[in-house]
């Protein structure tokens, strides 16, 4: 087959180019060393044999004590001396040497009271000395600067400074994971499938004239999985899975992002069929229209470099599929999106009730799980979390298991995992006085009691008076519905009545306010606005948009598009739906005044009720004061 060939040549010609590098020239360090030892013996066998060039071939070694005493006796006619040791000639040209003592000051008198010749001599060679002060400090200059380049270039790429390469910064493998490891995202899988069948058996497309898409754009919120989606076709393809963020394109040299797609493609290519994937693409693939400043050069370049990459793909040949990954792409560019580019866009949404419960039997593989545990619970508790949410809720559920020495991880332990991810770590150390804890205690029974018997609002899961998080000293946890991807307006009227609650309870059980519901009417004002503004379920602008989302150089903020007097019509319609709403939430909780009652009771002697106490004592109040019950019916979930 043509593929399976030319990959073999390409790696061939790869092991080929490899071998010609050597080892010495992945080893430039050992290079020196060796070539230090090598100067330092030669330097040493030509300092031994400097008596050759003195005219003997044997060499006597004697004491110091002995050579006086031979000079002594005229038995020697002629003396060198250098810094470290002396030469003796005898009567007959033998030659004698002996180590120096500097110390000794006999010497010289014993030499002219003997009639001795002396003279001093050098133990360098005009060689040596021409190594050590020339040859050997170059060479070491030039090692240490190689090795210097050489990590500059590891570290940073070739091209000018070593800035433009991308070697570093490009992940290349071959993924063990496989769709069995990817749960929650079913639908995202099946549109993946046939990109892994054309990369196992590409022949059976090409023969058909069939051409598969050179680009997929995975868009999702972040930990949705995108990134572990596109590692496991790699992985059920058993193809290289070259992998860059691009962010790490850009630098603040023109050009350098540009050579380093090239430098991804180029890598790519060699090992084809592989995948090559891009995180976070909008880094580089931001609209060049979107910003009324200017655009940038850098980050334009190293857009039009990945368009001309992705054009440049013979697809009939050369199987290399790009998977992008993005959270927003609604402002990419549109040559980005265009057919023959990224043609398709895949969906990797937050898992629905069933996909959370399959991706916690993925994470829960490797924990010792008790029993008794309850996914369905843990499910509905988790609603609107994302995967990478319910791999942090496994892992500490098991380092909550692991700290209390239990040999199972517990429904107790994954429940306070799924609370210190919604509303942070419990504070029980926190010291909270009795006022501020009347004052919490009635606040959050107002938000439990509103929520559990308004029509629309989100029921309770828990009500708590332990301090959790940076600043939040109880919270009320409700349980989401599932599978809503839109609110009607009774439903948004009910979420704002249960955030004015805090507030109201505080007005009517502690008659004076605190600044504990700052958040709750902050929340409530922005929904009311919304709600005038953008949905258009209110008379006072009707059916006109007067905001909507502008993706700018200002991040995306929403921008004031009315007039002064309809600003003001909107204030004014926020601040009567405010009171109205708050009022209604007052008369609400006078009625069920009792009820409020024996809440804070329990949440004192308790601290943390469930949501079913909260639905028992306001069912028997109702119960008891003949009033007919505003409790909705428990639902399955769906």
């Amino acid at each position: 087959m043509y593929l399976k060939n030319k990959k073999d040549e390409i790696m061939e010609n790869k092991d080929n180019k490899n071998q010609d590098n050597g080892f010495f020239n992945k080893n430039p360090i050992l290079i020196f060393a060796i070539f230090a030892v090598v100067m330092v013996l030669i330097f040493r066998s030509l300092g031994d044999g400097d008596s050759m060039l003195n005219g003997s071939n044997s060499a006597k070694t004697v004491s110091y004590s002995e050579l006086k005493s031979m000079i002594a006796a005229k038995q020697i006619s002629r003396v060198e001396i250098s810094d470290t040791s002396i030469r003796a000639f005898g009567t007959n040209q033998e030659l004698f040497i002996t180590k120096r003592i500097l110390s000794d000051t006999t010497l010289v008198p014993l030499l002219d009271q003997s009639g001795v010749e002396y003279k001093a001599y050098s133990e360098k060679t005009w060689l040596g000395e021409l190594i050590f002060s020339w040859v050997l400090p170059v060479f070491i200059f030039f090692a240490i600067w190689m090795f210097f380049a050489n990590r500059m270039q590891k570290n940073m790429g070739s091209g000018i400074l070593g800035i433009g390469s991308a070697k570093k910064l490009i992940s290349s493998e071959k993924p063990k994971v496989k769709f069995d490891d990817v749960a929650g995202v079913e639908e995202a899988k099946e549109e993946v499938v046939e990109i892994v069948d054309y990369l196992k058996n590409p022949d059976k497309y090409i023969r058909l004239g069939a051409k598969i898409p050179k680009g997929i754009l995975l868009v999702g919120p972040p930990g949705t999985g995108k990134t572990l989606l596109a590692k496991a076709v790699a992985g059920e393809a058993d193809v290289p899975f070259f992998s860059m963020s691009a962010s790490s394109f850009i630098e603040m040299f023109v050009g350098v992002g540009a050579s380093r797609v090239r430098d991804l493609f180029e890598n790519a290519k060699k090992e084809s069929p592989a995948i090559v994937f891009i995180d976070e693409i909008d880094a580089i693939g931001k609209s060049r229209n979107s910003s009324p400043m200017g655009g940038n050069d850098e980050r334009e370049q190293t857009l039009n470099q990945l368009l001309s990459e992705m054009d440049g793909f013979d697809s009939d040949k050369l199987p290399v599929i790009v998977i992008a990954a993005t959270n927003r792409p609604e402002i990419l560019d549109a040559a980005l999106l265009r057919p023959g580019r990224f043609d398709r866009q895949v969906l990797v949404d937050k898992p629905d009730f069933k996909g959370r419960i399959d991706i916690l039997k993925v994470h829960m593989k490797d924990v010792k799980i008790s029993r008794d545990v309850d996914l369905n619970e843990i499910g509905r508790l988790t609603t609107g979390l994302a995967g990478a949410d319910l791999q942090n809720i496994i892992n500490e559920a098991a380092l909550l298991a692991g700290r209390k020495s239990k040999p199972e991880v517990e429904q107790a332990d994954l429940v306070e995992a799924v609370e210190r991810s919604i509303a942070g770590l419990e504070k029980k150390s926190r010291r909270v006085n009795p006022k501020e804890k009347r004052i919490v205690t009635y606040h959050e029974s107002g938000h439990a009691l509103i929520a559990e018997v308004t029509k629309g609002a989100k029921k309770v899961t828990k009500v708590s008076v332990i301090p959790r998080g940076l600043a939040a000293l109880g919270y009320t946890l409700n349980r989401p519905e599932e599978n809503k991807f839109m609110m009607q307006k009774h439903e948004l009227i009910a979420e704002v009545d249960v955030l004015l609650a805090g507030r109201a309870a505080e007005e009517i059980f502690i008659k004076e306010i605190s600044t504990g519901a700052s958040n709750d009417l902050e929340r409530a004002t922005d929904i009311f606005k919304s709600m005038i503004s953008v949905y258009g379920m209110s008379d006072v602008a009707g059916l006109m948009v007067l905001e909507k989302q502008r993706n700018s150089f200002l991040g995306g903020q929403s921008m004031k598009d009315y007039s002064d007097n309809m600003a003001q019509a909107v204030d004014d319609a926020v601040k009567s739906m405010l009171d109205e709403r708050y009022a209604a939430v007052l008369e609400t909780l006078r009625t069920y005044a009792d009820a409020i009652e024996d809440m804070v009771k329990a949440l004192y002697e308790d601290e943390t009720i469930e949501g079913e106490r909260v639905r028992k004592i306001i069912r028997e109040f109702e119960e008891k004061n003949g009033l007919e019950s505003r409790l909705e019916p428990e639902e399955g979930e769906a």
